[in-house]
């Protein structure tokens, strides 16, 4: 049964599920404005996903033909799968940050066999050993219908998400906050408007994945294939130079939420949340304690891959199934270039592949 909350205020959720993924669904908000219900986000790009979504439309008593506008908080395509569907049945606009509708016009103008290409190119980069990489060179020669891969075709936005502007809602005050991080151009989305049961606080915030109750979101590196000669390391954010800290923008966005002081937190994954600060602090913490774990490990030259096997996660490497093994090593790279930025670690010189030393 699809389950929908009334969060008071003329705002919703709808649990939509992520196929095969641990995370188990996507918390999809809709809002009531005066030109008629917005989304933010959609959820996973899958027949059964869809169907729940619009079955919690109705439940929220109206449908999918009503929806007037879809908010993304990041082009992720358990956030933005759906999008292209929800526009087609209703005529709704899309709206996205500069930086991840960048990422989403790449994504359409590569073939899957490139991202393959680049994910093989990457991990070897980051020292993977061959029987890892041999899939991914492999995966190309097996896909027979690669544009219904989930993610490979996601729908361009009509709109552009600018940060610090209220979004054009009638009837609602809803202001962009721009929080890099987990995608270049995600953003939360703050309701400036009293909570609906007079929690103390300012508003409440659709987080996304930047801010969520129990677990912290992938911090992983912003690059993907590039077909318009950008450098392999530039961010496509304005400010941040050709090499992008994506662990440094996530830290920074966090201090910014937790100054906004939220009374109540909507995130996109498991529930919503007062307190934010406390939140905000912990994550902090948490990064804080991982970088300096990382120190303890680049005593002696690593590659990111030798960095991730002996890094601490939810469970033992071995443990560890193969797309997971890739993200990890993402964020392994993510940490240590922060570490780069901070003058604590420095690539060794003439390694291949690179390897990192604590300095």
């Amino acid at each position: 049964m699809t389950q929908v909350t009334d969060h008071g205020g003329g705002v919703r959720s709808i649990s939509v599920p992520i196929p095969d993924n641990p995370l188990g669904h996507t918390l999809v908000y809709l809002v009531d404005t005066d030109a008629g219900p917005v989304l933010v986000d959609t959820g996973w790009d899958d027949p059964a996903s869809w169907d729940t979504l619009a079955e919690g439309i109705t439940g929220c008593g109206t449908s999918v033909t009503e929806i007037h506008g879809v908010v993304i908080t990041h082009h992720h395509p358990d956030h933005h799968g759906l999008s292209g569907r929800v526009r087609e049945a209703s005529g709704a606009w899309i709206a996205m940050h500069a930086a991840d509708a960048a990422i989403v016009r790449r994504t359409r103008e590569t073939r899957p066999e490139g991202w393959f290409a680049y994910m093989a190119a990457k991990l070897t980069a980051s020292g993977a050993p061959e029987e890892h990489v041999a899939p991914l060179r492999a995966a190309p020669r097996s896909l027979r219908r690669p544009s219904t891969l989930p993610g490979f075709s996601p729908a361009l936005p009509d709109r552009e998400i600018v940060p610090g502007e209220l979004l054009p809602l009638p009837g609602r005050r809803l202001r962009a906050v721009w929080t890099p991080g987990h995608t270049p151009g995600h953003v939360c989305l703050h309701l400036e408007e009293a909570h609906p049961d007079r929690l103390p606080g300012n508003g409440r915030l659709f987080s996304g994945d930047h801010l969520l109750p129990r677990i912290t979101p992938h911090i992983g590196l912003y690059e993907d294939p590039d077909t318009h000669g950008r450098p392999p390391y530039a961010s496509g954010i304005e400010g941040l130079g050709e090499i992008a800290d994506p662990l440094g923008d996530y830290l920074d966005s966090l201090e910014r939420v937790g100054r906004l002081g939220p009374a109540e937190v909507l995130p996109a994954h498991q529930h919503v949340f007062t307190d934010a600060p406390s939140r905000v602090a912990e994550l902090l913490a948490h990064h804080e304690e991982r970088l300096t774990g990382l120190l303890t490990l680049l005593s002696v030259p690593l590659t990111p891959w030798q960095l991730a096997e002996r890094m601490e996660w939810n469970r033992p490497w071995a443990d560890i199934p193969y797309g997971s093994r890739n993200i990890a090593v993402s964020e392994a790279e993510a940490h240590v270039r922060r570490l780069v930025k901070l003058g604590r670690a420095e690539a060794v010189t003439g390694s291949d592949p690179v390897t990192y030393v604590a300095v």
